[in-house]
């Protein structure tokens, strides 16, 4: 994106907490506008906390890979390779004024949502030459995410910690708006998801 906050604590990372992400096999790089404040993202985005929601959405997608599950947006990687490579995840913190912006630039719908995906899309010989797999990035509007939580009656970190999952599951091809079944399934993923993580049910 654009406008970035290069001066927050989560932009860079200091060579031992790189070496904790490829232990875990997973990269979480965060930025944001300039009119998110590192208030904001001390209280609401903190990494490590971030990473751990993500790990939960891919360990839980690696058991089900192991059952025959496919992941869309992966059909042509090899489910072995897919497990064994490190993942890259980037996340951008806006507001409401360029959330609106970027919603109407891709998906044609003129107000903020509360999280956009943009996967990586490249082709998989591309990616088995690449020593990490990018999943691709998560825009996730912090005013509306605020709202949402308050009118759903849950917390903000609980609100986040469901659409990072969300996200991360739309970032592997899985996509609610293609019909009822599908909807069911990407659910099912991310209330059992949640559930690992002692978090409620976000659809009751």
């Amino acid at each position: 994106m654009s406008q970035e906050k290069g001066n927050n604590s989560f932009d860079n990372h200091d060579a031992n907490e790189r070496a904790g992400d490829d232990a875990s096999l997973a990269a979480l790089d965060i930025s944001a506008t300039s009119s998110i404040d590192d208030d904001i993202l001390d209280t609401f985005y903190d990494r490590k906390h971030l990473q751990s929601v993500m790990m939960a959405a891919l360990d839980y997608i690696d058991e089900r890979i192991k059952e025959g599950l496919t992941l869309p947006y992966f059909v042509d990687i090899d489910p072995e390779l897919w497990q064994e490579k490190s993942k890259v995840l980037d996340i951008y913190i806006t507001d409401e004024i360029e959330g609106q912006a970027l919603n109407l630039e891709a998906r044609g719908k003129d107000y903020a949502t509360n999280i956009l995906s943009y996967p990586s899309d490249l082709p998989a010989a591309i990616i088995e030459l690449m020593p990490t797999l990018p999943l691709g990035e998560l825009v996730i509007c912090h005013g509306v995410i605020v709202r949402e939580a308050a009118e759903q009656e849950k917390t903000t970190a609980q609100h986040i910690s469901h659409l990072l999952i969300h996200g991360v599951l739309h970032l592997l091809g899985f996509d609610h708006e293609l019909g009822q079944a599908e909807q069911d399934e990407m659910e099912q993923f991310e209330i059992e998801i949640l559930a690992g993580l002692s978090l409620p049910n976000p659809y009751t």
